[in-house]
């Protein structure tokens, strides 16, 4: 027979509650700092003893008074909010009241505090209900130290299942790094077993912090900015320690310079805290399409300042997702901010990367006592070429450019399909063709795609289609029949246009007078994402006066001409 319908004894509840909440080390480094940043710390140290089950994490918060140090860890006990209106007007990080209680009751948890002005800090422990066992007067600066040990220790069937230390310490550094994305202000020691293991400096913005996330990445590789949003009131909200206005941080890396082999860099964050929001990491995708090498994926952050009424979290107890109202104007305006950033490159388009100069200088070096080891030093992040005055073609495949401080070398056939794809986007137009094409054998998946594309074939006989109009700039083209068949084999129109875009720009081997090769180059300068063709290669290298002098071991000095 079933057992009867009873409540579940208090010590129960709290402890299903302690196990969705704390679930790994991670975990327990993630409401601590989560704590430390509503403290409005400035400076978070955390110290890991992964094989002990032991973390300590000590910061420079508003901390707690020793009335409020006796409630810390009562079972849903905070000061974040009083009411149940206050559910929908969350502006903190953490606001359930159970973290400290979790930790109560899977680890043993001590608290040392420390509020502005008082003479002195205590210490308290506590028992797994969170009620103070002991306290005692505690030595230490402004702050908040807390320490847990023995993480697991009463529950050895979660402590037998936990992963290696390498990923646990793995998942960790995770947390840390969105912390840290989300605040970029804050300055960050991290140690594990009495060793430095992790130190990440302030900056004013995410910008200044990727390089010390991603070391092969500088921030001359990457473009941010921010923007209110449309719809937005103007009232200020406070974000952990991030007083913003609503509104959206975006931050990416240059397509022409970094990109990822797996989308594991395409991170968004709400209101200080990085979440998994799937609709907004496909628009950053979408957004940056026809940009990057096939296969290859974008490194895009964005922060979205939202107004707190605007969002649910009790969607997960780690709050690693939520309820976003909005969401499709959102999304839109992720893809318009991020392709906004992108356009910004027709602005500050700078010099390739420094690898790719260094080697090429290095392919033409001769073999001798001279080196390039002087062009180790990071180059100068320049500002994109104004007008650029064409020079010669090399090999009937490169433009050689001169620009105010150096050259530029544009492959010709990529530039111009660059130009052609964007004038296709902004002008696409379909034209009566003179005499009908046939087309034969078509499948109904590509008769559905012409439809698709506007061509609307008609039937002209057993298996057989006439279609009698075409793209603009295929019309007069001899290969217009085997292009239509390219068409209809699938994809939407603007992969249609990018086949376009490809089969009609000037091919590689083609010879240019002085005057085409100009026009080229302006109309490609002109384009809102010149660094790249639509299928993401690089469309130009840079070298500028600065590296060519220091390759040639040149040192100019005004009025003297050093030996020329």
């Amino acid at each position: 027979m079933p057992l009867p319908i009873q409540l579940l004894p208090g010590e129960v509840i709290h402890s299903i509650a302690a196990g969705e909440v704390i679930d790994s080390l991670a975990a327990v480094v993630r409401e601590l700092i989560e704590n430390a940043l509503d403290a409005q710390a400035t400076h978070i140290t955390l110290a890991l003893w992964p094989d002990q089950g032991r973390v300590q994490v000590a910061d420079n918060g508003a901390a707690m008074a020793l009335e409020n140090l006796h409630q810390a860890a009562i079972p849903h006990s905070t000061s974040k909010i009083r009411t149940q209106a206050d559910l929908w007007q969350v502006s903190s990080l953490g606001f359930r009241g159970e973290a400290l209680h979790s930790l109560a009751q899977v680890a043993q948890l001590e608290i040392c505090s420390r509020p502005p002005g008082a003479e002195s800090g205590w210490r308290v422990t506590y028992s797994a209900q969170g009620e103070p066992l002991e306290i005692a007067p505690a030595a230490l600066a402004q702050g908040t130290v807390v320490t847990i040990t023995d993480l697991f220790g009463a529950w050895p069937a979660r402590r037998g299942r936990l992963p290696t230390i390498a990923r646990q310490l793995s998942q960790v550094q995770r947390v840390i790094h969105h912390c840290a994305l989300a605040h970029p202000t804050v300055t960050w020691a991290v140690q594990v077993s009495d060793r430095p293991w992790l130190a990440l400096t302030p900056s004013p913005t995410a910008k200044g912090l990727i390089p010390q996330l991603l070391r092969a990445v500088s921030e001359s590789d990457l473009q941010d900015g921010w923007q209110a949003t449309p719809w937005a009131e103007g009232k200020d909200n406070l974000v952990g320690n991030l007083p913003l206005k609503a509104g959206i941080y975006g931050l990416i890396g240059l397509p022409d310079r970094c990109h990822r082999p797996r989308p594991d860099w395409v991170k968004v964050a709400v209101n200080g805290r990085v979440v998994t929001v799937p609709e907004l990491e496909q628009g950053i995708l979408n957004a940056f399409r026809h940009t990057l090498p096939r296969h290859r994926y974008p490194l895009a952050f964005v922060h979205l300042t939202v107004s707190p009424s605007d969002i649910d979290w009790n969607r997960r107890p780690d709050k690693s997702t939520l309820y976003l109202h909005r969401l499709e104007d959102w999304t839109a305006l992720c893809q318009s901010h991020v392709a906004m950033l992108l356009g910004q490159q027709a602005e500050t388009l700078a010099d390739a990367s420094q690898q790719r100069v260094i080697q090429l200088l290095k392919t033409a070096e001769p073999s001798s006592t001279y080196g390039v080891a002087e062009l180790s030093d990071e180059l100068p992040y320049r500002e994109r070429p104004g007008s650029l005055r064409a020079i010669a073609q090399v090999h009937d495949r490169y433009i050689l450019a001169e620009q105010t401080d150096g050259l530029c070398l544009i492959e010709q056939h990529i530039a111009h399909e660059r130009v052609l794809y964007e004038r296709l986007q902004a002008q696409w137009q379909l034209v009566p063709l003179t005499m009908p094409v046939v087309l034969e054998g078509l499948t109904e998946k590509q008769l559905e795609q012409l439809q698709r594309l506007g061509l609307n074939p008609e039937e002209f006989g057993p298996n057989r289609w006439a279609v009698r109009t075409a793209p603009a700039p295929l019309r007069d083209r001899d290969d217009l029949p085997d292009t239509l068949l390219e068409l209809s084999l699938g994809g939407n129109l603007d992969t249609a246009q990018v086949a376009i875009a490809c089969r009609t720009a000037i091919r590689n081997g083609t010879p240019l007078d002085l005057v085409t090769l100009q026009t080229l180059l302006d109309d490609w300068q002109q384009t809102r994402n010149p660094r790249t063709c639509p299928h993401g290669r690089p469309i130009c290298l840079t070298l500028s006066e600065t590296s060519l002098a220091r390759f040639f071991r040149r040192s100019w000095v005004i009025g003297k001409s050093h030996g020329i």
